[in-house]
């Protein structure tokens, strides 16, 4: 368990619900028709809500329920922990709730997606290769450029479930760009506006849990607790700065120096 509440939250608590899902649904103890996406269910009354969740919780049957998984948990802890996107608390919440927005309107509207997992995997897998460039990545056995990594992932869709199934998870890397576009490109590039911020509520949540150090390729944040002041330093100071002022003052009460031998 330990290992387990040490790893990156959001990606740990996705992680754990897409493969307790996965497994009661495909061992039948509970019935995907209460986690797939339908519209009808979702406005009548009273409304399922729950499906705007549900349908990213849920991977194909078989060995799909842990590579899926894995898939899930690897490129999500990647970004949670090392992205510069998601350097501040929440970010990378609110970088999940988008794309998983995006991903339900195209597969609401256009696209006729029941189930999202595998979308968000492309999002993801396109995320953690615009900020990987350069590198290289092992999927099942085949070494490739990571920038392919969605694009492979997208072509093992087509080839084992068909050209339907390949769009609806290919709406996970339009999703995925338009953050892209909408946080880095447009306001670096366009001089334009970067409209998708994390609340400041989803900041402070996520500040509350995070009072110890987070652990980043470029160092070791801490974040303070909330209204947390310095105390006053009593007794001698240990720094640099009262060091180097010690001294001096030390060398301030001697007399004037001599050369050796003069009288």
């Amino acid at each position: 368990m330990d290992v387990f509440w040490a790893a990156p939250p959001v990606s740990r608590t996705l992680a754990a619900a897409t493969l307790t899902t996965s497994v009661l649904v495909h061992s039948r103890i509970l019935s995907a028709r209460y986690i797939i996406y339908y519209t009808p269910w979702l406005f009548k009354l009273p409304p399922d809500l729950w499906r705007l969740v549900t349908p990213f919780l849920l991977t194909e049957p078989g060995l799909s329920i842990i590579l899926d998984t894995y898939f899930l948990y690897t490129y999500g802890s990647s970004l949670e922990t090392e992205s510069p996107r998601f350097s501040q608390p929440g970010d990378f919440f609110t970088y999940l709730i988008f794309v998983g927005a995006v991903i339900l309107i195209a597969n609401a509207t256009l696209l006729g997606g029941w189930v999202f997992s595998a979308a968000l995997t492309i999002a993801l897998a396109y995320t953690y290769a615009q900020d990987n460039r350069g590198k290289k990545v092992t999927i099942y056995i085949i070494t490739i450029p990571v920038k392919y990594l969605p694009y492979a992932l997208l072509l093992m869709a087509l080839v084992t479930s068909g050209q339907r199934a390949a769009l609806q998870q290919g709406s996970g890397l339009i999703a995925a760009h338009l953050y892209d576009f909408l946080t880095r490109i447009y306001p670096t590039f366009g001089n334009g506006r970067n409209y998708i911020r994390t609340p400041a509520f989803i900041r402070r949540w996520f500040a509350s849990g995070h009072l110890g150090p987070t652990t980043r390729p470029y160092g070791t944040a801490f974040i303070p607790r909330t209204g947390e002041q310095q105390q006053p330093t009593r007794g001698p100071a240990r720094g640099f700065a009262s060091g180097f002022a010690g001294v001096s003052g030390l060398w301030s009460n001697r007399g004037p120096g001599r050369r050796l031998g003069e009288n």
